[in-house]
């Protein structure tokens, strides 16, 4: 299957190749007949990937406050490192689907 993903570090698409998914406990899989991207969300997250860490800071305070409090829980390099590893996450991008219910 193909999937829409958004470096959060970079800014950078990319037109990735998964594996199919399979419906857990709780859960539909639905084959998607047809999907579309937002354009007013995926344009937020296309520029907030693509702005320096200052500047993500800046439109995320409530993230800056989360951070901080786990420095103060954690250290620092933990800290630094659990950020960097969401950082380093591609984000997949699109959201709405129709289509026909295969498991459940």
């Amino acid at each position: 299957m193909k999937q829409i993903l958004q470096h959060l570090k970079t800014g950078e698409l990319e037109v990735a190749e998964l594996p199919a998914p399979r419906a857990e406990t709780g859960e539909i899989l639905i084959q998607s007949r047809a999907t579309l991207i937002s354009p007013g969300t995926e344009r937020m997250l296309v520029e907030f990937s693509r702005a320096n860490l200052l500047s993500k800071a800046r439109q995320k305070p409530d993230k800056v406050r989360q951070v901080l409090d786990k420095i103060k829980a954690d250290g620092l390099m933990p800290t630094l490192d659990a950020v960097f590893r969401k950082l380093d996450q591609p984000l997949p991008l699109g959201y709405c689907n129709a289509g026909v219910v295969l498991e459940t």
